[in-house]
């Protein structure tokens, strides 16, 4: 077997897991009205029907408190029994085992009820700085009737079919806050000490342990570094390990807070950081304790899995986005099919980035996540056809892979001689070299699935009309193109043109930065690091507006590191010899930037959309996507690349 240890069955108590993969709980913006819907249930069949060994289904409330969002589950009404079920069979139909994650934020708290903050509650008056939210001292009553909380909705999961449940007591959240001397200033029996501190978890554990039959499984989730001042290090978490080890039947690890923007990258860990970074902490508990440890982090690929488990350093790993990004990588790695396999990047884009914009969760390599009701199934085409993809960029690719595995004939043409478009430069900034796995992924798909690719074919309309295709997907992408702007600098480069190393820039320079994404932030981080004084103009609120939040946070801490100047709410005028003039865009006062030796530009492109006019007039079926429709992102070219790949 490829993969012996990832591959093994592992047991607790009873229950035996069919291998050492994981899917951990993770909020998918799926549920409607507290309860699981038939496109969570399909989500999550997918990825127990692609061989994962264990679902846990995404956080459920204990309590009226606990509404953090308005997509979580609850589970504080037996009227939910059935709708769990439902879920759950379908988990274990495909041969996966299912626990559930009973939760409570405290006062990392976003819900808004008919459009109000609703109070947030915590062991003690202990405002959270990331969300702004300043919470209410619990009393004891409180306390108590979210312990028994604990206990009934563990009940009602154990009769849904559930094997077991996990209590979220990581990233900051309600237990984590009162383990925590900084967030817990309580001098009752509930605070003060350390083992006053672990009252409330204990009554949980024990509360659950009481309402379940003896066979249920009863986990923990807990962060070991919380990355913050003021937050749990590895020290203090093992500590608590060692501590309520006896009382549970496994330890799931991880890393991070939600309550503040250093430690919140960690929830998901972006590619900026190691593969499977966790699993030295997991590596202690496990010496430590001797208990059953779970781990995740950066676990994108078999191979790291494998690892970790081959070192003892934990029982089973948990590979979130990697089955968010392939739901059937499970299958692909035992069957040795590793090649296949369509590697998480760790972009963010629409997996936690569309919960946090509240939107259900996808990604922009495979955008049938989260929409498996509609795309989960690709029917064969009634009639193949002859179809010509032209561009070879992540819209081209997707179309190309879609419309072949469908039955058709498809010639994609790329003209120049590799594919992935943008890609290619994307990958160059620092930090993302693995957002290029994206173009190999999607070229590896296209092939797999029989379309066959031409590079260095530019395809013309007189190509087009000899060829006489049934139909043509354009995805010819976009060009630079320069704003209208007044005067000229001494030196004024695309963005674009640096990456390519097609332009040098002196050693004073100003970044323009009209989307608020990638490019902008990334070019100054790297012109930075090569020894350049860097000013980053963004025509935005703050740097890198437009990108997932945890992402966000991480470049402003490198781009701080760096000394880079960040200058918000800037359009560019024009510029003159070595002067830039800016407008402030609320206040519509002049802002001027001298000693410039070079201006760099990451502003609009210009669609490459010239092929669509002699494509109509030939008569012939036509789908534009991607950038020649309109300069987008990787995620709206790929998805456009499904849906066409799916209309032909």
């Amino acid at each position: 077997m490829t993969f012996p240890h990832l591959f093994s069955p592992f047991t607790i108590k009873s229950t035996e897991i069919r291998n050492r993969i994981f899917s951990t709980g993770h909020d998918t913006y799926l549920p409607v009205g507290g309860l699981p819907t038939e496109a969570l249930i399909a989500y999550q069949r997918a990825r127990a029907r692609g061989g994962a060994g264990l679902i846990i289904v995404q956080v459920v409330g204990v309590h009226e408190t606990s509404r953090y969002t308005e997509a979580l589950l609850m589970g504080t009404s037996d009227d939910c029994i059935p709708h769990f079920r439902r879920l759950i069979d379908a988990i274990h139909g495909e041969g996966s085992k299912c626990f559930v994650q009973l939760f409570h934020p405290g006062r990392e708290l976003l819900g808004r009820t008919d459009g109000i903050l609703q109070t947030a509650y915590a062991p003690s008056h202990s405002p959270s700085e990331r969300f702004k939210v300043i919470p209410r001292a619990m009393t004891i009553d409180l306390i108590g009737e979210i312990v028994e909380g604990y206990g009934q909705v563990a009940r009602r999961m154990a009769e849904a079919g559930a094997d077991g449940v996990e209590i979220v007591a990581s990233h900051g959240y309600l237990p984590a806050q009162f383990m925590n001397p900084t967030v817990n200033r309580r001098d009752d029996r509930y605070g003060g000490t350390p083992d006053n501190r672990l009252r409330f978890t204990r009554e949980a554990i024990a509360a659950v342990r009481t309402s379940v039959p003896q066979s249920f499984i009863v986990g923990m989730r807990m962060s070991g570094d919380e990355h913050d001042q003021e937050g749990l290090n590895e020290d203090s978490s093992l500590a608590i390990a060692r501590t309520l080890a006896p009382e549970l039947d496994y330890l799931n690890v991880i890393a991070g807070t939600s309550a503040s923007n250093s430690g919140a990258v960690h929830i998901a860990p972006s590619m900026a950081h190691a593969h499977g970074y966790v699993a030295p902490f997991a590596q202690k508990v496990k010496q430590a304790t001797g208990t059953a440890v779970f781990v995740a982090g950066r676990i994108n690929q078999p191979q790291e899995a494998e690892r970790i488990l081959a070192q003892g350093a934990a029982d089973m790993c948990g590979m979130t986005r990697a089955m968010i990004c392939d739901p059937e990588m499970a299958n692909k790695a035992k069957a040795g099919a590793t090649d296949d396999i369509r590697a998480c990047i760790g972009c963010n884009q629409a997996c936690i980035g569309h919960f946090q914009l509240g939107i259900p969760i996808s990604c922009i390599q495979h955008p049938e996540t989260g929409r498996e009701l509609d795309y989960g199934a690709k029917a064969r085409a009634a009639r193949p056809r002859r179809i010509m993809v032209v561009g070879g960029g992540p819209a081209g690719l997707k179309a190309a892979a879609v419309a072949a595995e469908r039955g058709h004939r498809v010639d994609l043409h790329e003209r120049e001689s590799q594919t992935g478009g943008q890609v290619k430069l994307a990958q160059l900034l620092p930090t993302r070299a693995e957002f290029g796995g994206l173009s190999l992924n999607l070229t590896r798909e296209a092939e797999r699935h029989g379309a066959r690719i031409h590079r260095r074919s530019e395809v013309t309309a007189e190509m087009i009309a000899a060829e006489k295709p049934d139909a043509v997907i354009l995805a010819t992408g976009s060009r630079l193109h320069l704003p209208p702007l007044e005067g000229e600098a001494a030196q004024m480069v695309h963005g674009a043109d640096v990456l390519a190393g097609r332009a040098r820039t002196g050693a004073r320079v100003v970044v323009y930065d009209w989307h608020g994404g990638w490019e902008g932030a990334g070019l100054a981080e790297k012109l930075a690091s090569e020894g350049a004084h860097v000013r980053l103009a963004v025509n935005g609120m703050c740097v890198a507006a437009n990108i997932q939040n945890y992402i966000r946070f991480e470049l402003a801490a490198r781009l701080h590191r760096l000394g880079v100047e960040i200058h918000p709410w800037l359009r560019l005028y024009g510029a003159d010899g070595r002067t830039a003039y800016f407008i402030h865009t609320a206040s519509r006062d002049a802002v001027v930037f001298e000693d410039v030796d070079s201006l760099v530009l990451s502003v609009p492109n210009h669609p490459v959309d010239e092929l669509a006019g002699p494509v109509k007039s030939l008569g012939i079926e036509l789908h534009m996507i991607g950038d020649c429709l309109a300069p987008r992102t990787a995620e709206e070219a790929v998805y456009e690349g499904l849906k066409a790949g799916m209309a032909v």
